[in-house]
């Protein structure tokens, strides 16, 4: 960044963890202002508004979520730095962040040890998974190039996916609808095909598939 000292766009819908990990990042002098945003929705509009250096995205959040914030910030900034900071620490979430445009991910039990760390290599222009990241090749241009699912959940679209994740949580139609600002009709044609591609016929079905493809824990 030749010196540059770089301004941050923190987005989670947490402001305990907000203030915690905005009070972190300050003590670095490489950090000029550091923004916060409390969705997805709120994390776009400020990206547009401010073009931080970098963002700091969770991605387990109300409205659109972070992964669909991130396809939406690289759809208007294909440069667009991202790193992921998430309580997820399963595959399937890493690549699915990578696949969205995220340049990096950390698991937010390790993230006070190397978010500083992690925000400067990202800001490099580097892929960055902490210690709790598969590190299977992690390339952006792998995952997004990845044509043979080695998981049915790997066959799900992008929103599908986001839609998935709260199906398999207990959330109804209703529910989703109001948690992604999507029709409810929108929904169940999702919900529909989503149990059509992963051969299930009920939640409790599509439940057990989160918990074998690590996206929901016991």
């Amino acid at each position: 960044m030749n010196g540059k000292k770089l301004n941050i766009l923190l987005v989670d819908d947490h402001e305990v963890v907000q203030a915690g990990f905005k009070m972190l990042l300050s003590a670095y002098e490489q950090f000029n202002q550091i923004d916060t945003a409390n969705s997805g929705e709120e994390a776009i509009q400020l990206y547009k508004k401010l073009q931080p250096d970098i963002v700091v995205m969770d991605i387990s959040m109300p409205g659109i979520g972070g992964l669909e914030a991130i396809r939406k910030i690289v759809k208007i900034s294909p440069d667009a730095m991202i790193l992921v900071y998430s309580i997820h620490d399963s595959a399937i979430y890493t690549e699915r962040a990578l696949q969205a445009g995220a340049r990096g991910f950390i698991n937010k039990n390790s993230a006070a040890n190397c978010l500083a760390e992690a925000i400067l290599s990202v800001s490099a222009g580097n892929i960055f998974l902490d210690d709790t990241q598969p590190k299977a090749e992690p390339s952006v241009q792998k995952a997004k190039e990845s044509q043979n699912p080695n998981t049915p959940v790997e066959l799900l679209s992008p929103k599908e996916f986001d839609v998935f994740c709260l199906l398999a949580k207990g959330l109804n139609g209703h529910e989703i609808s109001e948690n992604m600002c999507l029709g409810y009709k929108t929904i169940a044609n999702y919900s529909t095909r989503i149990k059509n591609k992963l051969n299930a016929n009920t939640t409790v079905e599509l439940t057990h598939i989160a918990l074998a493809a690590g996206v929901l824990k016991v």
